[in-house]
């Protein structure tokens, strides 16, 4: 079958950047970011992380191929930001609002841990959670 082996979808051939950065020569304050072995998950969050941002005019993303496991992130920023930095900026966002969500998560499991047969839970705080 000529189909890939399904590892090549996240594993990152050796010498291959992660993301790359091109600018657009005919847009002033647009660019577009390939991001290798991502697709629709990563896409569609970081599109809509970037459309929070006020200074993001557009952003979008697309899958060039099924095949071909990259997306192609394309961003137009006003005059007071640049599209790297608010690449930048969704992706640091992103990672303080996962690292919110894991902890809550976190916080519940052990809710559910100390649930008695009584069915009411306790709930902690972060710092006595498990690692």
């Amino acid at each position: 079958m000529n189909a890939p082996q399904r590892y090549e979808r996240f594993v990152l051939p050796e010498g291959t950047k992660k993301v790359s950065y091109e600018r657009d020569t005919k847009i002033i304050n647009a660019a577009s970011f390939t991001v290798e072995r991502e697709d629709h998950t990563v896409g569609n969050v970081l599109r809509m992380q970037l459309h929070r941002d006020p200074n993001v005019l557009f952003a979008g993303y697309k899958l060039p191929h099924p095949l071909q496991y990259k997306i192609i992130v394309r961003i137009h920023t006003t005059s007071q930001s640049s599209p790297m930095q608010a690449y930048n900026q969704a992706i640091n966002d992103l990672d303080k609002e996962l690292n919110h969500l894991k902890s809550a998560f976190e916080i519940a499991i052990l809710g559910l841990l100390g649930t008695g047969e009584s069915g009411i839970f306790w709930f902690s705080t972060p710092d006595k959670m498990l690692n």
